[in-house]
């Protein structure tokens, strides 16, 4: 039998034109990776950047996306580039890369994890993305870079002057817009109308347009078609938390109303 690299459900739905929905997981527990499979999410939104998992639980929660065939994405944190690599030999699918400042940056990050020709990423392939050396190192080195994705997020204002040539640039896969952090770095902190906020969000639709890029944001269900017209592809819809707990706090309220009858 031979043997290959998980080919991304993400990648494969953007390229036929198609719209990519991710849900975020907060739980640090696997099921509830599993119930998004369940639920058809093309990917998960795992999370080292806020999130206190260790890797042990985000190499369960890689696993069992893949059972799903459902990608699994890994917000890094900004460490080292090991923190950077992990994930993915993990057999992660994408990693995001919060709070990108600069081209500069955006450079390093290329350089640190794609392979060659288009960056210098360390090379191993003993691990779970490599099938733990069972398949052919050239064959890895090229789905590798085909098949795994990095996305960058673009969510502070000193990140516009460079945005262009970010979008631009080799190895970068996909743009997220971040509202909320960039609502907070243009010192109106939860104002989603403010019109900076709304011009940039639509800049970065509009460059991954020119750009032949692909372009991420958080999205409520009433604003799913807007933002696809307005050219985002790769949506996140809600999250594990968010879910549970409205369906608790309306459970609670519901239940007060009938014993108070």
């Amino acid at each position: 039998m031979q043997l290959e690299m998980r080919r991304s459900r993400v990648l494969r739905k953007l390229r036929n034109k198609e719209v990519a929905l991710s849900t975020k997981i907060n739980l640090s527990d696997p099921v509830s990776v599993e119930i998004a499979g369940l639920a058809g999410f093309d990917c998960v939104w795992l999370d080292m950047e806020h999130i206190p998992c260790d890797w042990s639980t985000i190499c369960d929660m890689i696993r069992t996306a893949k059972i799903y065939d459902m990608d699994a994405m890994v917000r890094v944190s900004k460490g080292s580039y090991s923190d950077l690599i992990k994930p993915l030999e993990a057999d992660a699918t994408g990693i995001i890369y919060p709070h990108l400042m600069n081209l500069k940056e955006a450079q390093e990050l290329v350089y640190y994890t794609k392979f060659h020709p288009v960056g210098r990423r360390p090379l191993d392939g003993g691990n779970a993305d490599g099938k733990y050396c069972l398949i052919d190192m050239k064959e890895y080195i090229k789905h590798a870079n085909a098949e795994r994705f990095v996305m960058v997020q673009v969510e502070d204002p000193e990140v516009l002057d460079d945005l262009e040539e970010i979008v631009k640039l080799e190895g970068i896969d996909i743009i997220f817009f971040g509202p909320g952090d960039f609502s907070q770095g243009i010192e109106a902190p939860g104002d989603f109308q403010h019109p900076l906020l709304l011009e940039t969000r639509k800049k970065v639709a509009d460059l991954c347009k020119k750009y032949g890029k692909y372009c991420s944001t958080p999205c409520g269900i009433t604003q799913l078609k807007e933002y696809k017209k307005m050219g985002y592809n790769f949506i996140n819809l809600g999250a594990d938390v968010l879910g549970l707990g409205a369906y608790w706090k309306n459970l609670i309220e519901e239940a007060k109303k009938i014993l108070l009858e």
